[in-house]
């Protein structure tokens, strides 16, 4: 069957250059059935630079039934084994693709967060032993994902491609420019509709996303100080996680925990998440979306959060590398468009309805 030259690219540009995959190390590939063509370019990739793949294809289908028919046993069971491989390994590449995009719309919500709290161990190595694991999450086209983003499939293959096949060399320096101006700020102040929000970066870690995390990159991102949001925001994007859609939602905060929270759909399941443990109602991430080729929503967060023209609040975990300060067990962004806001760093306006102004 022929192969699309771009995915072939795509799989090199994760070897070679997001992980940086060195001879001998070893790889873990972790994808669905639906992206064995993208799982063998990365296994050719890895074995062509001298490193050992390590192959885990998720089955389809099988997360819904598992969460209707599993006793507790099953789902506190820590899987060791997976834990072990993941130490392991050097590198661990997952892709981000799906067969179906709402498979997990009508489980048990509490069995999924009571799961997540249990799988949480290898999420937090994987994200947070960066001196152990490097890992990328990337992009694979699917039919079920474009159809979240209502393109036809050669549209959403054109639309993926696009934002991941760029120079990141160059864009890098960019997003090193923008997040300079972060770095030596105290105060951010999102202002504008929908939003009135305050909060200190004050001695925090500002990071960009040149693609070597996430692929497509394009983000600046930091870990707000946990107890200094103050004010309010509507988020116009919704958030999805786990099947469920949650629209229009409201966000109140003092000293840094939500206070308040509405939402026009799924709003039991926002308030649920919010209770997850008692982390989950404070921010672990403040991001900006840079990359000039994700300009449309899509419903597909890896793309969603890098939207130019955009920011998101993750609530629950922070990264360690942001300099930490708040560990749960979900991180769940939520994107707003700031094209009728701006963003005031200690007093001065940086971005203006989505331009930026250094």
């Amino acid at each position: 069957m022929p192969v699309d030259l771009r995915t072939r690219k795509l799989a090199q540009l994760a070897v070679k250059y997001s992980v940086n995959v060195a001879k001998g190390e070893k790889v873990i590939l972790s994808g669905g059935s639906e992206s064995i063509p993208f799982l063998v370019e990365l296994y050719k990739a890895v074995v062509l630079v001298g490193g050992h793949p390590i192959v885990k294809v998720n089955l389809p289908d099988v997360s819904d039934f598992f969460y209707k028919h599993a006793n507790k046993d099953q789902i506190e069971l820590f899987p060791e084994y997976w834990m072990n491989t993941i130490k392991g390994a050097q590198k661990y590449i997952g892709v981000c693709s799906e067969i179906n995009t709402r498979e997990l719309t009508n489980s048990n919500s509490k069995k999924i967060a009571e799961r997540g709290k249990v799988m949480h161990p290898i999420s937090e190595y994987v994200c947070n032993e960066k001196d152990k694991i490097s890992r990328v999450t990337i992009a694979y086209p699917s039919i079920a994902l474009a159809q979240e983003a209502e393109m036809s499939l050669g549209e959403y293959e054109n639309f993926v491609y696009d934002a991941c096949l760029i120079d990141w060399k160059k864009f890098g320096k960019r997003l090193d420019k923008i997040n300079n101006v972060f770095e030596k700020s105290s105060e951010v102040h999102l202002i504008g509709e929908n939003v009135d929000l305050k909060f200190s970066i004050k001695g925090k870690n500002s990071l960009e996303d040149k693609g070597e995390e996430n692929m497509p990159g394009g983000e600046v991102f930091m870990a707000p100080v946990r107890e200094s949001l103050n004010g309010f925001i509507k988020f116009d994007f919704p958030a999805i996680r786990n099947g469920k859609e949650v629209c229009d939602i409201y966000l109140r905060f003092e000293n840094g925990r939500v206070v308040e929270s509405r939402a026009s759909k799924n709003e039991d399941f926002l308030k649920e998440m919010l209770s997850v443990d008692e982390n989950a109602s404070y921010v672990g991430e403040f991001g900006i979306g840079c990359n000039p080729k994700v300009n449309k929503f899509t419903k597909n967060l890896l793309f969603d959060e890098k939207i130019n023209g955009t920011i998101h609040l993750a609530l629950g975990s922070a990264y360690r590398e942001n300099g930490g300060g708040n560990d749960s067990a979900i991180h769940w962004d939520i994107v707003k468009s700031m094209r009728s806001a701006k963003i005031v760093l200690d007093g001065k306006v940086v971005q203006d309805k989505g331009k930026w102004l250094v």
